[in-house]
């Protein structure tokens, strides 16, 4: 950790420098309610050892997920990363968190940004990606913003089985337009009612929004929601956050989607407190005017050679703010290239193959859960790694018992759902072995 330390005259001069006389000043743009006024709860200054010892202390009361049975995933989900990626995106000239501004000096970054573009127009069917995004949650924000200004509407029918989190954090970008999201409940099975859907469209219906596979963890049925979304002059927004389910699954685009947009954290990106992560959005070319971010075309230069070029670029950093589709003003390129590496490493078959243990292993989960006695899995029907178990009693004592044991059961889903207090969100992948599996059982059936 870099020390820079600074004396009170040293910071005195600082704020003389820039015309202000106290450090606090510095804060006036923030509203005085949302600003701490108090000194923070922190202990007393202590010896470095000591304080060193102190934090690995704190840092050891963490669960490691290399030794811990983790089966959580609700939007982050452990996937074995090859050795390869690291050390391809650890090489020089790949490491920086900027992408560049002089784009014709960086054709490795330009190229890395144009392949991992195809990728994930490939997986998803579309016609068009962008150079990726904060996270799956920004990439919905912007998605919804595309579909107000291409249609010039201002309501939003999202359902309820999409991400919660995810609508949070679009509601907040687009809460200074005139633009509200309304919430479709879902079906007693967990799905999207397409009748249900098209008698609640109207006129004013700009975009409906649906998660594949959804919250739940259920597969919705994507072709009659496309075309209920079609007939009412709406696009149809599908949200992806388990990016692996895409090697097995039709891509959304070819089933009716105008846009899909996701998190791609399972292509090669570790889990880290919640990011960096890596949004993606892949859009029908009649809407490429309306791509927020930048986007990498190829090109051929006067002998005939290939290079790669910013093709579009519809932001304020390079055209007048009030005529910018969005203030986006990076992608996640260092996240971006780890998962291109990834995809390229696996390919078509291995993300095939990846994406089916997955599902087998979720499967074979479902067998042995569901033969616990009381509990029952509420929502029948096909899932890919994820899936809801509800127990003979409530979730999170049970759920906050088996952490003492080493074992993360998934996702009390009564934080989202308060009537759901006795379901867990239970997540799959090819890191959680059938012991593992087994020793969830046992857990389980211990404790119900």
């Amino acid at each position: 950790m870099r020390y820079i330390p600074s004396s009170p005259g040293e910071r005195r001069r600082l704020l003389e420098a820039i015309g202000l006389r106290h450090a606090g000043e510095l804060f006036d743009s923030i509203p005085r309610e949302f600003r701490l006024e108090r000194p923070l709860s922190l202990p007393d200054p202590m010896p470095e050892a000591d304080l060193v010892e102190h934090l690995r202390g704190l840092s050891e009361q963490n669960l490691d997920p290399r030794e811990a049975a983790v089966f959580l995933g609700a939007g982050a989900y452990r996937h074995f990363i090859p050795a390869v990626v690291d050390h391809l995106i650890s090489r020089s000239e790949f490491y920086s968190s900027y992408t560049p501004y002089q784009p014709e000096f960086s054709q490795g970054t330009l190229q890395a940004i144009f392949e991992f573009q195809t990728l994930i127009c490939q997986l998803t069917s579309l016609d068009v990606a962008n150079a990726s995004l904060y996270d799956g949650a920004s990439a919905l924000g912007e998605g919804i913003l595309l579909a107000h200004r291409a249609r010039r509407r201002r309501r939003i029918v999202a359902a309820s089985t999409v991400h919660p989190e995810y609508l949070k954090v679009a509601a907040t970008l687009t809460s200074r337009l005139d633009l509200r999201i309304e919430t479709l409940p879902s079906g007693a099975d967990g799905l999207v009612d397409p009748g249900r859907l098209a008698q609640s469209l109207d006129p004013e219906t700009a975009a409906v929004v649906i998660q594949q596979p959804n919250f739940l963890g259920r597969l919705e049925e994507v072709e009659p929601i496309a075309e209920a979304a079609h007939r009412a002059g709406a696009l149809l927004l599908v949200v992806v956050n388990e990016a692996v389910s895409l090697g097995l699954l039709k891509g959304p685009g070819s089933q009716g989607a105008d846009a899909v947009l996701g998190e791609a954290q399972s292509l090669g990106v570790p889990l880290s407190f919640g990011g960096p992560y890596l949004g993606f959005m892949a859009i029908r070319s009649d809407f490429l005017r309306e791509l927020p971010g930048r986007l990498v075309g190829q090109a051929r230069d006067g002998a005939g050679r290939t290079g790669y070029v910013l093709t579009l670029a519809t932001r304020e950093q390079h055209i007048r703010r009030e005529r910018a589709t969005s203030n986006i003003c990076t992608n996640q390129g260092l996240c971006m290239l780890a998962a291109s590496i990834f995809l390229a490493t696996l390919g078509k078959q291995g993300m095939r193959d990846l994406a089916d243990l997955n599902r087998a292993r979720a499967e074979y989960a479902k067998s042995r859960l569901s033969r616990i006695p009381g509990c029952r899995i509420p929502h029948g029907g096909p899932t890919f790694n994820e899936f809801v178990l509800e127990l003979p009693r409530e979730a999170k004592p049970l759920h906050r018992a088996l952490l003492r044991e080493g074992i993360v059961a998934g996702l009390p889903l009564a934080d989202y759902f308060p009537e759901r207090k006795r379901d867990l969100l239970l997540a799959f992948t090819e890191v959680n072995s059938k012991s593992q599996i087994d020793r969830l059982a046992e857990a389980l059936g211990e404790a119900r």
